[in-house]
């Protein structure tokens, strides 16, 4: 068996190694896959040769490089027993909160709120695709995916669109405290997924979940809704807000590109 290493420069949150898993599942000689998102370092033990395992990694544009490669005696991988479980809960923390934003976006006016909840509904499309791989097959796989990419897709476009009708119309200023305090909730919760996911993977995790939470782009994000909403009550005017949508938006449909990728 071959012990691979790879540098994954792009993978800062679990949702780019949820993405790797599922492009490498589908590879019938790879037995087990290793994260370390702190290092960036992905670890393949597989039965193939390297090059191909590199090009499935090389296609999914996160950066990916090969390290080294060593052979080692047959190893037998244990499962965690757990691993479900976190999928199910992260997928729920994101999905609920996808509605949290949502609807408070829509009722506080604010395009950032809105645009935050579709990346929250982007980041449970992925541990949902990830859970579906998990014993299902490669073609199952790519259909849940090919409808999750386009159905993201579909609403960013939505969103540009309410964006572009705002700029150009006479809207009430979004409620900036609403966004303030529903912004600071999902920061709590992308940090909570963070520490969970963190926490299956390693005991001495300090360190890692701190690297994660900061480097994070669902954080960033969070911030930037925040540091909006400053700017909408500061400045008395709706720009800062529709701005950081179409940011959020422009990373959703990037989000969502990765996504339609895993189903060629």
């Amino acid at each position: 068996m071959n012990k691979s290493r790879f540098i994954i420069s792009k993978m800062d949150c679990p949702s780019e190694e949820n993405l790797i898993r599922i492009k490498l599942q589908g590879l019938p000689c790879i037995k087990h896959l290793e994260f370390d998102i702190a290092q960036r370092l992905l670890t393949v033990f597989h039965e193939c040769d390297v090059q191909h395992v590199e090009a499935s990694i090389i296609e999914l544009n996160l950066g990916g490089s090969h390290l080294d490669t060593e052979i080692i005696d047959h190893t037998v991988f244990g499962e965690h027993a757990n691993q479900r479980k976190l999928l199910w809960t992260v997928l729920l923390i994101n999905f609920t909160f996808f509605i949290v934003e949502m609807s408070f976006g829509w009722l506080s006016k604010s395009m950032g709120l809105v645009a935050d909840s579709l990346d929250m509904l982007a980041d449970a499309f992925v541990y949902g695709i990830s859970l579906l791989a998990v014993g299902a097959t490669v073609v199952r796989k790519k259909q849940v995916a090919h409808l999750a990419g386009y159905f993201q897709i579909t609403l960013a476009i939505i969103g540009f669109i309410e964006v572009l009708r705002r700029f150009f119309g006479i809207e009430q200023l979004p409620d900036f405290s609403t966004m303030i305090v529903v912004s600071s909730l999902a920061l709590v919760a992308n940090s909570i997924c963070l520490y969970l996911l963190q926490k299956s993977k390693s005991k001495d995790e300090a360190h890692m979940k701190a690297s994660m939470i900061f480097t994070s782009n669902d954080v960033i994000i969070n911030l930037g809704v925040i540091i909006a909403a400053l700017l909408v009550n500061w400045l008395q005017s709706n720009l800062p807000d529709l701005i950081i949508g179409t940011i959020v938006f422009l990373l959703v449909i990037q989000g969502a590109r990765r996504i339609l990728k895993l189903a060629k």
